[in-house]
């Protein structure tokens, strides 16, 4: 009789990694010790040096990882306490390391210090915004409220309301703010996101509180309220630390944000979405963003580079997303793609002929603005 063999017993080999999505906003403190140490403003580079520079490079030897976990397994993973704290204790150390920046900038860390000291906090909040997005698609009233928070230092509040029930809605369509288009340079595209996300917040909002005949003007308004919470953090510090923070509170916060619209402008670039006959947007399938399962920098940002399974299953957490054969793509993780989107010759170079091979050479099936024309 032949023995019986056995599957061996299926385990998140990344569980022990996760926690290394907290190593940015623990740099700060790193940066903290050398320049106290040394007194050398360089100190505060540390943190985008690593994460435009180390993570790449480390993420080029480690490679790939597309294993994806059983679906059997998925409920216990999803209730598993352990991932979601992983997220919570980010926010307590963005916190800390804002504070501490604070108090940095109001003893003047000269010019290298203070661009290095912008670009570090602006780059741990605008990861925040990537934990934010983690929370705010979940139905916990405690992780919707966290994800709120976690977006207050850069002022991105109404991303919770247009991220949830604009962008989900409107991706891989030209009309939609946050999906870049075929040709489109980052610059091109920053300004037409960043007020057309705003303006669509607002307007996705108020609709809500019309449909019931009440006024938007209340606290219950998600943009309102999640707004006034960058007016009390702002308001503490400046207390704190007097009006000279201002100038570093602002700056880091338009780095934060737009460290977050320079990944929604890869995460979709010239995908579209095609018309039924009956007028109406497909269904969005992984065909529609842009995926990379390059494992490093999936650890640090909780897999937001398994973007097709996000779209198709927002309220899977991130331990479970999984990874689709036939998704677009991407030849990098997203921190090498973000450094390649602020020169447009260069992104080009990489992705527009992986837009037209993925929809056979066809570009009048790729994204390409209203009335199907080519971004400049």
């Amino acid at each position: 009789m032949a023995p019986i063999v056995t599957a061996p017993a299926w385990r998140d080999t990344k569980r022990p990694l996760w926690p290394l999505a907290l190593v940015i906003p623990a740099l700060p403190f790193v940066s903290l010790a050398v320049a106290a140490r040394w007194d050398a403003g360089w100190a505060w580079l540390l943190t985008p040096v690593v994460v435009f520079g180390l993570i790449p490079a480390i993420d080029l030897l480690i490679g790939e990882d597309r294993a994806n976990p059983p679906e059997d397994l998925v409920p216990a993973l999803q209730r598993s306490p352990y991932y979601r704290w992983i997220t919570y204790l980010y926010l307590p150390a963005q916190y800390a390391a804002l504070i501490v920046a604070g108090a940095v900038w109001t003893r003047g860390p000269g010019l290298v210090g203070g661009l290095g000291l912008v670009l570090t906090i602006g780059i741990v909040n605008g990861v925040a915004i990537n934990t934010a997005h983690e929370l705010g698609h979940k139905r916990e009233h405690v992780e919707r409220w966290l994800s709120k928070i976690a977006l207050a230092p850069t002022g991105y509040g109404h991303f919770f309301v247009e991220h949830n029930r604009g962008h989900h809605v409107r991706v891989a369509t030209p009309e939609d703010p946050a999906s870049s288009r075929l040709r489109e340079s980052f610059w091109r595209f920053w300004p037409r996101t960043v007020l057309g996300s705003l303006r669509s917040a607002w307007r996705l909002e108020t609709q809500r509180f019309r449909i019931r005949s009440r006024s938007p003007w209340t606290p219950r308004n998600d943009v309102l309220n999640a707004w006034a919470m960058t007016v009390v953090l702002v308001v503490a510090l400046t207390v704190a630390y007097g009006p000279g923070v201002l100038p570093f509170l602002l700056a880091q916060a338009v780095v934060g944000f737009s460290l977050l619209e320079a990944v929604n402008y890869l995460e979709h670039y010239g995908l579209r979405r095609q018309r039924n006959p009956a007028g109406r947007y497909e269904k969005v399938d992984p065909r529609h963003s842009w995926n990379s399962d390059r494992l490093v920098t999936n650890v640090f940002l909780f897999q937001l580079q398994r973007h097709s399974d996000h779209h198709a299953n927002p309220l899977r957490r991130y331990q479970v997303l999984r990874s689709f054969d036939v998704s677009p793509q991407l030849p990098a993780g997203y921190a090498t793609m973000l450094v390649a989107a602020l020169v447009p010759p260069v992104w080009r170079r990489l992705m527009d002929r992986r837009v037209l091979a993925h929809y056979g050479g066809d570009a009048s099936l790729a994204n390409t603005g209203p009335g199907g024309q080519v971004s400049a």
